[in-house]
């Protein structure tokens, strides 16, 4: 045991710790929390161990959720603050590469720390004593920067392969070295991700993607071979070389990891962005006076629904990724914009997004911000919003039927005032409406 100094943990914890003892039980807070303590950092979540059984734990706890209670685990919330509580076990097989078959309800902390992944998660304080009891030699591999498995990693990451990607976040995020042995069984056992459901890999992946350390974490995948089971199109990036006069950093991978570095810590939309906005440069590469990717924003953006749609992402971060992939290069046509054009791309809901993106997309290669610093200075001097020339009314009047034709209709006469010198008048925007609709049923005569 090693006695350590903690800093003030919310009162929700000490008032589940006093409620456990006063049940006559044991308590501990456990895992990645006490890691957090150790490493200087406020954990954001906490689990609780105790030597109460679930049915003994929902008796005391307020608002007590037990789901499953054989597996032991009583969920509570106290003072707004949501703690789980799960009493100590011993586990035996898992067939459906997620939960245990056999669970036996144990006292002694070294059998519960036998069933835990890895070492640096299978710490226990003890709060009234401010001790960390450490079974399975957790903390001398924290300290020095080590993750390895508790027993046997191929026998872990079988158990549940999501093991294999939270060996990923948790170097990454901890800034640890994974052990030689635990690395092998991982690159081993790489394809036992496809048991795994889209949607535990994609919230896996997302929380990556959005922690600390998560332009490593790209590098960790690629090494473990866990990104050529579940992202080969990411894994692709890796070695395609780069025009070095606007990519002075290196490979399109290296580029992904330095703009995902440099995307806003817990931004899904941003982060996947980062990820994917590239991915369509190795398969357009070709070398003409310099290295190209001609169209890789449409393909990536094509190949970005792909990745997001197979992983089952929500709809609403999908079109937002896809949109920001879609458009990432059009920064560079701004300067030279009309400033009708300019000032409808500027007006677009999402455009903070796209321009957060362009910043991190420039510090992860050239590091040049003059067309960022040129949009910002766009946005600050925008005119108040005037009375748009034609509305869907217009459209109706002109014989068009309801539906998506008549936003595609505006859309396009819209574009036609973008290109125009000079300031256009309500009759002149109708007449080049007029024109639309005529072409429209000329064409389409239904």
């Amino acid at each position: 045991m090693t006695r350590i100094e903690l800093p003030q943990l919310p009162n929700a914890v000490h008032q589940a710790m006093r409620l456990i003892r006063a049940a006559g039980g044991r308590g501990w807070v456990v895992g990645g929390a006490v890691r957090d303590l150790l490493l200087g950092r406020m954990p954001e979540d906490f689990d609780l161990a105790s030597d109460l059984e679930p049915d003994a734990l929902s008796q005391i706890l307020p608002d007590p959720e037990v789901r499953e209670a054989r597996l032991g685990t009583c969920r509570t919330t106290i003072d707004g603050v949501s703690l789980t509580v799960t009493t100590l076990r011993e586990e035996a097989d898992y067939a459906d590469h997620r939960r245990p078959d056999q669970v036996r309800f144990v006292t002694d902390l070294a059998v519960d720390a036998r069933r835990r992944d890895f070492t640096i998660n299978a710490l226990y304080l003890d709060l009234e004593r401010s001790e960390v009891i450490d079974p399975v030699s957790g903390m001398p591999d924290l300290e020095a920067r080590i993750l390895r498995t508790i027993g046997d990693p191929k026998q872990r990451f079988r158990e549940d392969p999501l093991r294999l990607l939270r060996m990923v976040r948790f170097a990454a995020s901890a800034e640890l070295e994974i052990d030689s042995a635990t690395m092998q069984a991982a690159q081993q056992t790489a394809t036992e991700l496809r048991t795994l459901s889209a949607e535990r890999i994609y919230a896996e992946l997302t929380q990556t993607f959005c922690g600390r350390g998560r332009g490593r974490s790209l590098r960790l995948l690629l090494d473990s071979g866990l990104c050529a089971v579940i992202l080969p199109e990411v894994a692709a990036m890796d070695g395609v070389p780069q025009p070095p006069e606007y990519h002075p950093e290196g490979d399109v991978l290296v580029h992904v990891q330095l703009v995902l570095d440099h995307c806003p810590e817990g931004h899904p939309e941003l982060c996947w962005a980062a990820v994917l906005h590239d991915v369509g440069k190795p398969p357009t590469y070709r070398v003409a006076e310099r290295i190209r990717f001609d169209g890789h924003d449409n393909l990536s953006a094509e190949m970005a629904k792909d990745v997001l749609g197979r992983l089952r992402a929500p709809k609403a971060l999908q079109q937002r990724v896809i949109d920001v992939c879609r458009h990432h290069i059009r920064f560079a046509a701004l300067p030279q914009m009309r400033p009708a054009r300019a000032e409808r791309w500027l007006r677009e809901p999402d455009f903070p997004l796209h321009l957060e993106f362009h910043r991190a997309d420039c510090m992860g290669s050239h590091g040049k911000l003059e067309i960022y610093e040129l949009a910002r200075q766009k946005l600050r001097d925008l005119p108040p919003l005037t009375e748009p020339l034609l509305h869907g009314k217009d459209v109706l009047a002109l014989g068009i039927k309801p539906g998506p034709v008549v936003g595609k209709l505006l859309g396009a006469v819209q574009n036609q005032i973008d290109e125009l010198p000079v300031a256009t008048s309500r009759d002149q925007a109708l007449v080049l409406l007029r024109d639309a609709v005529e072409s429209h049923l000329q064409g389409d005569p239904d």
